[in-house]
């Protein structure tokens, strides 16, 4: 993960390049009805096209399975962005302040559907569904009268915490999804079983609600997004994406030129990756 001082250069460097693409004309993206969309993402300035970025890879076996989850959840989806912005802006507010990415909010989404009072038949409670143990141990207090549980800002920097311990012990966001959703144990078992650390591999030795908790997860964020990002990954995939971006990159920008602020190349440390078609986010190269 970036660091803090990361965090800002990436901020500044977004803000910086929209401001430049507006002045010289703004962005004409791909339209999801385009044959291109699902494999790249085309940039243009001043109507002249210069970059084409490739999309982040979706798994051969979902698309179906999101699709389907998509007209399943629509209603559902429409009336959380009407209602739930307020919510997911808080959980934006956390997530920057621990460096987690923005679109692990999704995960809320299949708790709880951003009920802060939403209550499971075991016993887990609030937006992020803590079970009572575990909410104590990442600090929220539960009383009586009282459970932190159903506090959005509180709960949410303890579903920071722990997707960051998840994240530091597992190193693939898959797995922390469906260990946030078995607990560690059962995911470990199931690396131990197929000898396989991909989610694509080991997904059946896990239990069905975890597996289908992950792809579920892949396609709330699909919707929201209209595409994925390094969540929606596992390591391999993530190494072999930011290897082909880098490539990409090399490819692109061969004169390496820091001074050219009016092209895309002009950031040649930085690889841009678009997670759909309004918005362009950057992340760093290694």
């Amino acid at each position: 993960m970036l660091n803090k001082k990361q965090i800002k250069t990436v901020s500044f460097l977004v803000l910086f390049f929209m401001f430049v693409l507006r002045s010289n004309g703004g962005i004409n993206p791909l339209t999801p009805n385009d044959p291109a969309y699902n494999d790249s993402i085309l940039l243009s300035i001043t109507g002249k096209s210069v970059l084409s970025i490739p999309g982040v890879p979706l798994h051969q076996s979902m698309g179906k399975f999101v699709q389907d989850y998509a007209e399943d959840f629509d209603e559902l989806f429409e009336n959380i962005k009407l209602t739930k912005s307020g919510y997911l802006k808080t959980i934006d507010k956390v997530f920057t302040q621990y460096q987690i990415p923005l679109e692990l909010k999704y995960l809320a989404i299949i708790e709880s559907k951003l009920k802060t009072n939403a209550k499971s038949g075991v016993g887990a409670v609030g937006v992020w569904q803590f079970m009572p143990g575990t909410a104590k141990t990442l600090g929220l207090k539960i009383t009586a009268k009282y459970d932190e549980r159903q506090h959005m800002w509180k709960s949410t920097v303890a579903a920071a915490k722990y997707l960051t311990w998840l994240y530091g012990y597992f190193e693939d966001w898959l797995l922390v999804v469906a260990a946030y959703n078995s607990g560690p144990g059962p995911v470990l078992n199931a690396i131990k079983k197929s000898g396989s650390r991909s989610f694509w591999k080991l997904q059946n030795f896990l239990p069905k609600e975890t597996r289908l908790h992950v792809k579920r997860f892949i396609a709330t964020h699909y919707y929201f997004e209209d595409g994925g990002s390094l969540v929606t990954l596992g390591k391999v995939e993530t190494e072999k994406y930011l290897k082909e971006l880098e490539e990409f990159n090399a490819k692109n920008n061969p004169g390496n030129d820091k001074d050219d602020t009016n092209t895309i190349p002009a950031f040649s440390q930085w690889i841009g990756v678009s997670s759909n078609e309004k918005d362009l986010q950057l992340i760093l190269k290694k």
